[in-house]
C-alpha cells in the first residue's frame, strides 16, 4: 500500500507523539563513598533492587582504604559508572557522579543508607509524571546503626511552601530527586562548604520560587544514625558553615538557625501521627 505524503506525515506524527507520551524518564542515583565497607553493600543492594527498569547507577570512592572498592566492585556489571580516585570530600565526589550523570531525574544515596523499599524509584518517577515538577522531596527514618529495622526518629517532610524555605525550613536532603535540567540551571553543590554544601544547593534550588516543587508523602530513604549525615561531632562545624551559609543568602543567620529548630517541632508532631 503507497500513503499519500499527507497520510505518511500525520501517521509519522502520531507515533512520534505516542513515542513521546510513552517513554519512561532515566534516573541516575548517585552514591559517594569513603571508608565504607561495612555498610556500602547494603547501600548498593537497595539501588540494585529496585524495580523500576531505567536506572543509571554512578558510584564515586574517594581512593577508599579500608576494602569498600573490593565491594564496590563486586557488582561492577550493575553500576553504570565507577570512580575511585582521592578527593576532598564528599561534596567534589557527588559533583563527580552530577557531571557524568545522563538520567532525566537525579538523586543521592548515601553510602550509610538505603532505600526505603523495592519501589521507591517507581514512585518518585511516577510522582514526576503526575506533576511535572522540577523537584521532588519526601520522608525519611533515621534507623540504628546496627540494627536498621530500628526506628530511631521518623522525618516527615509536609506539604511545601516558599515561606517556609523563607523562613528556614528545608526538606530532608537524601530525600530529594531533581531534574537535571534545573541542576543544569542552578548549579553543583559549592565545595568550599564541608558540611553546609546540602543547605546552602537547597537554599540556592528554592529560595527563588523559580522551580517547580512537589511533595511526595511516602518513605524514600532509611538513614544510619551516626553515619555521614547524622554525626554529632560535626555540629560546631556545622553551625560556623551554617552562619557563612545564610548570610550568603541574605538571611539572619541568627534568627534563620532558630527557625530552622523551631520548624522541628511540627515535624516531629507529625511523625508522631504518621
Amino acid at each position: 500500500m503507497i500513503f499519500h505524503s499527507t497520510s505518511a506525515h500525520v501517521l509519522r506524527r502520531d507515533i512520534y507523539i505516542n513515542n513521546k507520551e510513552t517513554k519512561k524518564m532515566k534516573v541516575t542515583i548517585i552514591t559517594s563513598c569513603y571508608n565504607r565497607v561495612k555498610t556500602i553493600r547494603g547501600c548498593i543492594e537497595s539501588v540494585l533492587a529496585q524495580d523500576y527498569p531505567d536506572i543509571e547507577y554512578i558510584v564515586v570512592d574517594g581512593a577508599s582504604t579500608d576494602g569498600s572498592m573490593d565491594v564496590i566492585n563486586e557488582y561492577k556489571d550493575r553500576i553504570a559508572k565507577i570512580i575511585s580516585e582521592p578527593d576532598h570530600g564528599m561534596y567534589e565526589a557527588i559533583n563527580k557522579g552530577l557531571r557524568a550523570a545522563t538520567g532525566d531525574i537525579v538523586g543521592l544515596v548515601h553510602s550509610d543508607d538505603f532505600l526505603f523499599s523495592n519501589q521507591t524509584v517507581s514512585n518518585i518517577v511516577k510522582r514526576f509524571e503526575e506533576t511535572h515538577a522540577d523537584f521532588l522531596y519526601g520522608d525519611g527514618l533515621f534507623v540504628d546503626a546496627v540494627n536498621t529495622q530500628k526506628v530511631v526518629r521518623n522525618w516527615i517532610g509536609g506539604s511545601y511552601r516558599l515561606w517556609k524555605v523563607r523562613h528556614g525550613w528545608l526538606p530532608l536532603h537524601p530525600t530529594c530527586y531533581i531534574k537535571r535540567s534545573a541542576i543544569e540551571r542552578k548549579g553543583l553543590y559549592n565545595e568550599s562548604y564541608k558540611i553546609a554544601a546540602d543547605s546552602d544547593l537547597l537554599f540556592r534550588y528554592l529560595l527563588g520560587g523559580e522551580l517547580s516543587v512537589t511533595y511526595l508523602n511516602e518513605y524514600i530513604v532509611r538513614m544510619r544514625m551516626g553515619g555521614l549525615s547524622t554525626d554529632s561531632k560535626r555540629r560546631k562545624q556545622m553551625w560556623k558553615e551554617d552562619i557563612r551559609m545564610y548570610q550568603s543568602h541574605g538571611m539572619n543567620p541568627t534568627l534563620t538557625k532558630i527557625e530552622k529548630m523551631l520548624w522541628k517541632v511540627p515535624q516531629f508532631v507529625a511523625a508522631k501521627l504518621k
